[in-house]
């Protein structure tokens, strides 16, 4: 068993608290926000519940949300051995959020950024010890997607990714090794095709459900790529494009004026109960 901190109580914090609750391990879930800690919990529950439903097994609720303790401020993760930082994909809100982490957590805690775009060397840059931060993104719907993108920086030492598969591995994930690369495998690829079926809409060439039913039906794929972009945030695709451009200064990356327009307006997808397409919200979950 191993205490874990997580950092972000938005959908990917939420999904990440649960898989390593469910694993046996305590953890302190942290958010300056009291009503997405709130909501986080209620989800954890919630899909708790779902468990045999989605998956066939039975899940202990009331077992899984006792190893979840939640907090306000990170100085509550000075007695973990594992953290996981999984807040805004903006480099200018992560940055002094591991400089925080820094300066709670022991030197020989693990931080690991559940980061979409950011590379993985700028992050561990923000700390002291550039050799204990890895990059795990881990995917949406996190208790139910078993594979996880593994990424270390230019400095992570090899002691660190041993200990982090040895983690990932306790909560049944499959770590599938990357080069430290802005938007690493996943996201360079997906981020193209979510813009551009964005710019599709934004165009008047099809209708959100016309462009993920080509891709449902002629291509068989479960969910099409505005269903994606709804369940990952579209705020979060937005700001994961904007780091692609910024880095790579590659205009096939230029962000869809729909999905800042989106953005700005709160249609954030899932979490909002409305994106391109309108769901149930499931409480304060925004971040």
């Amino acid at each position: 068993m191993t205490s874990v901190g997580v950092v972000g109580a938005g959908v990917m914090g939420a999904g990440v608290a649960h898989s390593a609750a469910l694993a046996g391990h305590e953890v302190v879930l942290v958010d300056v926000r009291p009503a997405a800690l709130h909501a986080a919990v209620r989800r954890v529950q919630r899909d708790c519940r779902m468990s045999r439903l989605l998956t066939g097994r039975s899940v202990d609720t009331a077992a899984v949300l006792g190893r979840i303790t939640t907090a306000e401020n990170v100085s509550a993760l000075r007695d973990c051995e594992i953290v996981v930082e999984n807040v805004t994909e903006k480099w200018e809100v992560k940055r002094p959020v591991y400089a925080e982490l820094d300066a709670a957590c022991p030197a020989e805690t693990i931080f690991i950024g559940n980061t979409s775009a950011i590379p993985i060397t700028r992050l561990g840059s923000a700390t002291n010890r550039p050799d204990r931060v890895i990059g795990v993104h881990f995917m949406n719907p996190v208790p139910m997607k078993s594979a996880v993108e593994l990424i270390p920086g230019r400095l992570t030492s090899a002691e660190t990714v041993k200990r982090t598969r040895e983690f990932l591995e306790t909560m049944d994930k499959e770590p599938i090794a990357v080069k430290d690369s802005c938007g690493f495998i996943s996201n360079r690829v997906l981020m193209l095709t979510v813009n551009e079926a964005a710019f599709l809409v934004h165009e008047g060439v099809a209708t959100a459900a016309a462009v993920d039913e080509v891709f449902r039906n002629c291509f068989g794929h479960p969910s099409g790529p505005l269903e994606t972009a709804d369940l990952i945030g579209i705020d979060t695709v937005l700001y994961s494009l904007e780091v692609l451009y910024e880095h790579y200064a590659d205009p096939k990356y230029r962000p869809c004026p729909l999905l800042r327009e989106m953005t700005d307006a709160g249609l954030h997808g899932r979490k909002a109960g409305e994106g391109f397409f309108g769901y149930e919200p499931v409480g304060e979950e925004r971040g």
